[in-house]
């Protein structure tokens, strides 16, 4: 991954982090990561988790960022979960898996969140 592409993720993770802040989520882990993958955001709200998976892209040429988060990637992430909540305990809490798409594109920023998909 090149470092313009770190950099563009790092930009839409902090468009995302700043966004959940502002609709009263408490972020809890930026980056967890395990063997079994990594989530870019572990979030909770109203007794809801959520592990957010960030896609940001500078322009359409491969898809939007939304398409990028395939049936594999979603598997990852749900294990992943499960490995986060054999760590850290949160009983009955709903379990949320949530995508952020960030497209930025000529100095306009257009994001999308989707806050529950399987």
């Amino acid at each position: 991954m090149s470092l313009y592409q770190k950099n563009l993720g790092k930009i839409g993770e902090n468009f995302a982090i700043d966004f959940l802040k502002s609709h009263n989520f408490s972020v809890l882990e930026k980056n967890f990561r395990s063997r079994l993958g990594e989530i870019d955001i572990i979030a909770k709200k109203d007794h809801c988790l959520y592990f957010i998976e960030v896609k940001t892209r500078s322009n359409l040429n491969h898809g939007a960022p939304y398409e990028a988060v395939n049936k594999r990637k979603i598997y990852h992430i749900k294990k992943t979960a499960q490995f986060y909540l054999l760590k850290n305990k949160f009983e009955d809490y709903k379990l949320k898996v949530a995508v952020f798409s960030i497209l930025i594109e000529d100095n306009k920023v257009d994001v999308k969140f989707w806050d529950n998909i399987d």
